[in-house]
Parts: structure tokens; C-alpha cells; sequence
């Protein structure tokens, strides 16, 4: 009798570990979400480069009387911007663009301290075992890689050219998306880990134990259509991340305030100007005419095979979760297809940009939660 509650209480327990790791993760997730949406408001209202020191921990404080704000201000005009574009702005203005710097920098830090303070709190309380404390330092060290990557972007900025290098800005919007999704499929594999031990916990059959061993509950067990939809849906999730690089181009180079047409770029299916810059591959990268026609076709590509993918799930009928994920990624892909059309046809409004960049990252969300869906039965 002691021993088979002993049994019982210890996945209890386990389960609500998992669980309040799990609500800690989404809680960083939902920063991180901020941290994008608030640096694509600092790309679009050009108020990246406002800040021209990189100072981690002297940096947190921002000017607090008038001669720090014309010292700060007086290093702004020292930069090509100010010489070349903003060579007119005024103190109050300036204050307008560096509160918006200052905010995404500000909020990088805090994202820190909410990941490491808590992880060593569990990892003390011995609430989260080796394994998955190696995940998270390692997500952890990407973090800091983010932040040395965002002043090397910025940096880009501060020489001859006042614009970032759209390099620099794409690798900095990648990596955001992948520490975000490290931290979103770790937490959704606790959450799962935790359903798992507290349905464990209410068996006492040996025989219903059997039935649910550890293959079957990693999905080793998956049935042909479960295992052609799951590598459907990871082709999925690399699709969206693709399209998020070929977004974080067109912003670069500020490519959305060409071709502001639809469906039709300026009456061309393919624009003429394609392939005009040599050698060809710089097309890619530079040309606003291909940066933006590759983040079109990649918009079209997804509105094909997610309807597709949405399809197969529900005619495969596998679980009401794998269902619901699907009808959530078909819904907000379309939504972010309108806002996309829509910032482009309004010339790149801040308001619908930013929703549009923030739909991104809510497109790669619901990619991940049905991909990982279809890992578990």
C-alpha cells in the first residue's frame, strides 16, 4: 500500500514541475514576441541607430537630466544618419527615436534576467534534471549571442552607409525566431511530459501500463499517415521560417515600398528587373525586385500547401489537438496573407507593419504547435 502511493505521488509531482517550468517558458515566449514586435517598430520608425554605445549594464539607466540628453544627442550627430538624413531633427525628436532603442534594448535585458534568475532557481530546487538544463543554458547562451549580434547589426549602420545591413538584420530576426522556437517546443514537451506522468499516475494496472510504454508516448509507434503529415508539417515550419528570412530582406532594403501592387507587381507576373544586378546570386539579397517576388512566392507556396496540409489532417482524423493546431495555422496564415497584401498596397503603414511582423512569428507558432502535435499519439 505505502509503496503504491509512493508510486502515485512521485508522477504527481513530477507532473506539476513540468508544468511550472512549462508556464515559466511560455511566460519568456511571450517576451521574446514583444522583443520582435518592438524591434520591428525600431526598424520602421528608424530609431535603431539613436543609440550609438553598446553598454549592457551602464546602459540599462537612460539620460536623466538635459545635458545627459545633449551629450547623448551630441554622439547621435556624429553618425552618418544624423549627417546624411536627420541632420535637421531637433533634441525633442531625437528623444522620439531613442525611446524606442532604448525600449528594445531595455526589454533584451529583461528577457535575461527572467530566463537566468528562474533557471537557477530550478535548477537548485533541483526542479529540472541534466538534460534539460543543458537545453536550456544552451538556449540561454544563444540569448547573449543575440545581443552581441544585434550591436554587430547595428555597428553596420554607423559607418559610411546610414542603413543596417540586411545581413546583419536577417540573421538577428532568425535567431529571434529560433530561441523563441527553442523555448516554445522545450515547454510544449513539458506540458506533454506532465499530461503523461499525471495519467500515469492514475493508473495502477500493470496491464494499462503496458499499453502506453515509453515507444508508444515518443510516437515510435506512429501509423504511415501520422508519419507522412508530421514530415508534411516540418517542411511546413522550415517554409515559414524561410519566408520570415525573405521578410527580414525585404525590410532591409526596403523593398516593401516598390511593387506596390497586387497580385501583379507594377503589371509584371515577374518583374523585369529581376535579374539585373551582377553577378546574378547579389539578386537575392540586394535586388528589391527579387527580394520581394521570393517573399511573394513563398506567400503563394503557403497559401497552397497549408489549405493542403489542413486537408489531410482532417480526412487522417488523428486527434482533436492535431485537428485544432491545424485549423489554427490555416487561420492565422490567411490572416497574415491580408495583412501582408494590406502593408503593401498602403505603402508600409507602422501600424499594419507591425502587426504584419508580428503575425510571423504567431504563422511560426501555430507551424511548431502542429508539428509537435504530431510528434506525440
Amino acid at each position: 500500500m505505502t509503496s503504491s502511493l509512493a508510486t502515485t505521488a512521485f508522477p504527481a509531482s513530477r507532473a506539476s514541475h513540468s508544468r511550472g517550468v512549462a508556464a515559466w517558458l511560455f511566460a519568456c515566449c511571450c517576451l521574446v514576441f514583444a522583443m520582435v514586435v518592438v524591434g520591428g517598430v525600431t526598424r520602421l520608425t528608424h530609431s535603431g541607430l539613436s543609440i550609438v554605445e553598446w553598454q549592457p549594464i551602464v546602459g540599462t539607466v537612460p539620460p536623466l537630466s538635459e545635458a545627459e540628453w545633449m551629450d547623448t544627442f551630441r554622439k547621435y550627430q556624429q553618425t552618418p544618419e544624423f549627417k546624411q538624413v536627420n541632420h535637421a531633427m531637433s533634441l525633442a525628436e531625437f528623444k522620439g527615436i531613442f525611446w524606442w532603442e532604448y525600449a528594445h534594448r531595455l526589454l533584451g535585458r529583461v528577457i535575461g534576467i527572467a530566463f537566468l534568475l528562474p533557471l537557477v532557481g530550478f535548477a537548485l530546487a533541483r526542479r529540472i534534471d541534466a538534460s534539460l538544463a543543458a537545453k536550456l543554458a544552451f538556449i540561454f547562451v544563444l540569448g547573449g549571442v543575440q545581443g552581441a549580434l544585434g550591436w554587430y547589426m547595428v555597428k553596420s549602420g554607423l559607418v559610411d552607409d546610414p542603413r543596417v545591413s540586411q545581413y546583419r538584420l536577417t540573421a538577428h530576426l532568425g535567431l529571434a525566431f529560433l530561441i523563441y522556437a527553442a523555448m516554445f517546443w522545450v515547454a510544449l514537451d513539458l506540458v506533454r511530459d506532465g499530461a503523461d506522468a499525471s495519467s500515469r499516475a492514475l493508473r495502477s494496472s500493470r496491464s494499462l501500463r503496458s499499453l502506453h510504454s515509453p515507444l508508444t508516448s515518443r510516437g515510435i509507434g506512429l501509423t504511415n499517415p501520422e508519419a507522412r503529415l508530421r514530415r508534411f508539417a516540418t517542411v511546413l515550419v522550415v517554409l515559414v521560417f524561410v519566408m520570415v528570412l525573405t521578410g527580414g530582406l525585404v525590410a532591409g532594403i526596403r523593398a516593401g515600398f516598390a511593387y506596390n501592387t497586387f497580385p501583379l507587381m507594377n503589371g509584371h507576373v515577374v518583374p523585369p528587373e529581376i535579374l539585373t544586378i551582377e553577378p546574378w546570386p547579389l539578386n537575392f539579397f540586394n535586388n528589391m525586385a527579387t527580394v520581394q517576388f521570393d517573399h511573394r512566392m513563398l506567400a503563394w507556396t503557403l497559401a497552397i500547401v497549408v489549405p493542403w496540409f489542413w486537408l489531410a489532417v482532417q480526412r487522417a482524423r488523428i486527434s482533436p489537438r492535431v485537428s485544432g493546431a491545424a485549423h489554427l495555422l490555416l487561420g492565422t496564415l490567411f490572416v497574415q496573407i491580408a495583412l501582408g497584401i494590406a502593408t503593401l498596397l498602403l505603402v508600409v503603414p507602422l501600424s499594419l507593419a507591425a502587426l504584419h511582423q508580428a503575425g510571423a512569428l504567431l504563422v511560426f507558432t501555430a507551424a511548431l504547435n502542429v508539428r509537435h502535435a504530431l510528434s506525440q499519439p
